[in-house]
Parts: structure tokens; sequence; C-alpha cells
């Protein structure tokens, strides 16, 4: 891609004003938040990360719009726990450049700034204080939040225990909230740590395949929850259940990546359909 990704204005490149004078280089981290005014929420360009000479992402261009659920699959190998890991600062590109928005060079900032800027990212295996209530854990994560000007000692107003209710119900455990996190069942959990992402508002949710080793209620229950907040939040799921990406990709753009590049992109129905799809990853 050169000069313009889908069709908006990439990070780091000079714009021309209606004057005709030079605008602003996208290439600084503005403090007052994230700049989508080109539409794109994360734009990762000719990323390429190796291990010991094997190369885990092979020259990698994505971008995610603004609200965009964005369903990822592909083999075992493929990259994409590789790929969340250079969104959140876990591990650095050899090349490439990787913006949040069009002035967050993800490059320059560490895991803990890019959590602070609005990445959020959720493991496979559940994360939650397992000994603390369902709602500790919810006031936890809404105390971490570096934004909540509180300590953790401090009581939470009623705006705050109205934003707890809320996520509550959203994640479906409303009526739980006093039970421990640990007694809850292992869908339950993943959707608590979803919960406690959420309160933490971020602007964009990494989910690693959510839906593993969930019961086919949960499944179902977690689709309906993620296609609630579709165009809420930008969301980029890693999944291996096909009838579950499916059910919320709808039609949205799927990725399939191999070897650490996009194979193919489109509609579930477009990818299902590829051949190249079929030949590595689904099979007939």
């Amino acid at each position: 891609m050169n000069g313009v990704m889908s069709g908006v204005l990439r990070p780091g490149q000079q714009y021309a004003s209606a004057t005709g004078d030079q605008g602003v280089s996208y290439g600084r981290v503005r403090q007052q938040g994230v700049d989508t005014t080109h539409g794109a929420i994360l734009y990762l360009e000719d990323i390429v990360v190796s291990f010991d000479g094997f190369k885990a992402i092979n020259h990698l261009t994505l971008d995610i719009s603004v609200g965009e659920l964005r369903c990822i699959i592909g083999p075992n190998g493929a990259g994409k726990t590789t790929m969340m890991d250079v969104i959140t600062g876990k591990t650095r590109p050899a090349s490439g450049t990787a913006f949040f928005g069009q002035t967050m060079d993800l490059s320059k900032m560490n895991e803990v700034e890019i959590a602070h800027a609005g990445i959020g990212r959720k493991f496979q295996r559940p994360t939650v204080f397992e000994q603390h209530t369902v709602f500790d854990n919810l006031e936890l994560a809404m105390k971490m939040d570096k934004r909540v000007k509180t300590t953790l000692f401090a009581r939470l107003n009623g705006e705050q225990r109205d934003k707890i209710a809320a996520i509550l119900q959203l994640i479906r455990l409303q009526g739980e909230e006093k039970r421990l996190a640990g007694l809850l069942s292992h869908g339950q959990k993943q959707w608590l740590e979803i919960g406690m992402l959420l309160i933490q508002e971020p602007q964009l949710i990494l989910l690693d395949e959510p839906v593993a080793g969930m019961s086919d209620a949960e499944t179902a229950r977690t689709a309906e929850l993620l296609n609630e907040l579709r165009g809420k939040h930008s969301i980029m799921v890693v999944e291996h259940d096909m009838g579950f990406v499916t059910e919320i990709a709808q039609q949205g753009k799927v990725t399939v990546l191999h070897e650490g590049a996009v194979l193919a992109e489109g509609t579930m129905q477009q990818v299902q359909a590829d051949e190249r799809v079929i030949e590595v990853y689904l099979g007939r």
C-alpha cells in the first residue's frame, strides 16, 4: 500500500491543506486522545517480527476502522498472537510501522503507555481476582484506570456504582455481583474479564480466543455480547471457532493470516469460498 491505506491517510504522512500549506506530521503522540479523524483506529504496515531467523510476522499490513468488529482467523503459527503482542507493545517489530489512530506510534510506547492510551487486551485464559467478588473485580478494574481520580480505598460514588451495574447487566452477571469470582463457570469468568476491560472504556479491544473452552450456550451468549458492543468499541477477535466467527462477523471483514501475512480478506462467506483459505486452513 503506497500512501493511503483503505482510503485513509497513512500515519506519519503529511497532508496538504486547502490553502496549499503543509499540515502537521503524523508522528507524535498527541496527549488529548486518539486521533481517528481519517476513520481508522489501528494501522499496521509492513510489520516484520523475527525469532531466531524465523519470520513470525512477514510484512503484515492491515488497518481497523473505528467501531469495527474484525475477526482474525488462521492456522496455528499464522502469527495471530504475535500480531497482538506487537499492538500491545509486548513485542517490538524488526521493521514496519504500527499506529494507534493517526498520531500514536506504538513502536515508541511501552506496554503500560499503550494500555493507558486506550488499547485493552484479553488473553485466552481468564485472569480475574478469584478470591474477590464479581463486584470487587469490576471496582478494582475501575480504580486501576489512571483516568479515574480515586484510590483503591476510596468509596464509590453513585455514578461509579451505576457504571458497574450497567456492566454487570451487559456481561450477563447481574445478580452474581456478591459471588466469588473463583466460583464462576469458565464462561462467566471470561465475561467478567471482558467487563473489567470495558469498565476502563478502551477504544480498541483485543480478544484472544474468547470462547475457547466454553459450552455451546456460553458461546452463544458471548456472541450476543460482542454483537451488542459492535459500533461502540473497535474490537479485534482472534478465534478458531468458525461458527462463532460467522455469528459475530456478520457482513463485516474477516482477515485470514498464514505464515505471518494476510492470505485473504473479505466477508466470512468470501473467505470460506477462497481456495487458498480452504487449502491451508478450513479444509474441504
